[in-house]
């Protein structure tokens, strides 16, 4: 695997990977402004599967669990330009303008295709990669700023997701689970995304599923896969990373040991 990442500041990074596949699971602390340069994307989110590629520009909100595989594509690297649009950007940017959503935020991925301004303004950060010279943070600023702008120019209910600045609350963690359970997180974040304590969610997911949340998630895992492979005639490789396993071989090891035969056997 050949991954290079250049930053000209913390909050903006130009990514390129050349192999044949990376997948990460995310879950963003910032929001995430992403221009395509080369190469293919496949998001898979709860409530919705993304597929991205050259030249396509996208948002994605902070705080949403996500699986994400990358590919090169027609002999070209994955390479995208990225920028974090931090609370603490927004939060700046926003005590000058005094807007309060009106609507409650919609956490899905927010794609403007190829839009000009933004396609412009990306494009004129890519000199920045190649300078030897440091980025002078009160530029940067001036940069994500720019960034903003546009966003609000073009999507006239972007503030509804940029402006909102709560942390999330306890909410129902069975509910939660079912949605989020093929996304391979650290029970801290599971815990943190449902409003809880770790000790907290691991008493209040034995009291819900009267197991612990590894097994349960290994079963839930498990029984996806199961369906793709049977319902939808998937291939185990085209199925064990989208349901929470990053190795095909595990995979195939704890199918078996959970039905009592390969997944190839579907």
């Amino acid at each position: 695997m050949d991954f290079q990442t250049k930053y000209i500041t913390p909050d903006i990074k130009l990514s390129s990977y050349e192999g044949k596949l990376f997948k990460t699971e995310a879950l963003f602390n910032d929001h995430m402004l992403i221009w395509f340069i080369s190469g293919e994307t496949k998001i898979i989110m709860a409530e919705a599967n993304y597929l991205f590629g050259t030249g396509d520009i996208f948002l994605i909100p902070r705080n949403q669990l996500a699986t994400v595989i990358n590919y090169p594509k027609d002999g070209l690297p994955h390479k995208t330009v990225a920028m974090h649009l931090s609370s603490g950007r927004l939060r700046e940017f926003y005590s000058g303008h005094h807007i309060k959503p009106k609507a409650p935020p919609s956490y899905k991925i927010r794609s403007f295709n190829d839009h000009f301004l933004l396609r412009s303004y990306l494009a004129s950060l890519i000199p920045y990669f190649e300078s030897q010279e440091p980025f002078p943070e009160d530029i940067a600023a001036i940069k994500i700023n720019e960034a903003i702008n546009i966003l609000r120019i073009i999507d006239s209910d972007i503030d509804t997701i940029l402006a909102n600045f709560e942390e999330p609350g306890k909410i129902d963690l069975a509910g939660f689970m079912e949605k989020n359970f093929m996304f391979n997180m650290s029970m801290d974040k599971f815990s943190y995304l449902t409003g809880r304590s770790l000790s907290t969610f691991n008493r209040d997911f034995k009291k819900h599923f009267y197991t612990t949340p590894q097994k349960w998630l290994t079963q839930k895992r498990l029984e996806l896969a199961h369906y793709e492979l049977k319902e939808k005639k998937k291939k185990p490789v085209e199925v064990y990373l989208e349901v929470g396993f990053e190795d095909l071989s595990h995979f195939s090891f704890a199918f078996r040991k959970h039905f009592g035969y390969p997944p190839t056997g579907l």
